[in-house]
C-alpha cells in the first residue's frame, strides 16, 4: 500500500498545485486581456462577449472541482490509515499522524478552490462592466 501513499502525496497534491498554477496563470492572462481590450474595436456585442469570456470556464472548473480532488486525497489517506491499522495493529500515534496527513489534501483543495472562485468572480464582474460599457457606447451611436 506504499503506492497509495505516493499517489496521495505526489499525485493528488501535485495535481492540486498544478491546478492552482493554471488558475493563477489564466486569471493573470485574462486581467491583462481586459486591460488591453478596446471595446470600440468590436462591432458586435456577441463577438466582444466571446473575446472576454474566453478561458473563464477553466478557472470556474478548477474552483468547483479542487475541493473534490482534495476530498478524494483525504478519503484515500483515511483508507491507507485503516489499512495500516489492520496490518500493523492499533497505534494511536500512527493513526493520528495518518489522519492529519490525509486532511492535508482537503486543506490544499480548499486553498486552491477559494482563490480560483474569487478570481473567477472578479473577472466575470470586469467582463460584465466591459460589456455594459460597450452597450452604453453603442447606444449613444444611434442617437
Amino acid at each position: 500500500m506504499d503506492w497509495l501513499h505516493t499517489i496521495i502525496d505526489y499525485g493528488v497534491l501535485g495535481l492540486l498545485l498544478t491546478l492552482s498554477v493554471i488558475a493563477l496563470a489564466l486569471a493573470l492572462e485574462r486581467f491583462l486581456v481586459y486591460r488591453a481590450v478596446r471595446i470600440e474595436t468590436f462591432a458586435d456585442r456577441k463577438e466582444l462577449e466571446l473575446h472576454l469570456t474566453h478561458k473563464l470556464h477553466l478557472i470556474a472548473t478548477i474552483g468547483a472541482n479542487a475541493p473534490y480532488i482534495g476530498l478524494l486525497g483525504t478519503v484515500l489517506g483515511i483508507m491507507l490509515t485503516f489499512y495500516d491499522i489492520g496490518t500493523a495493529g492499533f497505534d494511536t500515534t500512527k493513526i493520528m499522524q495518518g489522519l492529519a496527513l490525509a486532511l492535508k489534501a482537503t486543506a490544499l483543495g480548499l486553498l486552491v478552490a477559494i482563490p480560483a472562485v474569487t478570481l473567477y468572480n472578479l473577472l466575470l464582474r470586469r467582463c460584465k462592466v466591459l460589456l455594459m460599457q460597450w452597450e452604453i457606447r453603442d447606444g449613444r451611436k444611434g442617437i
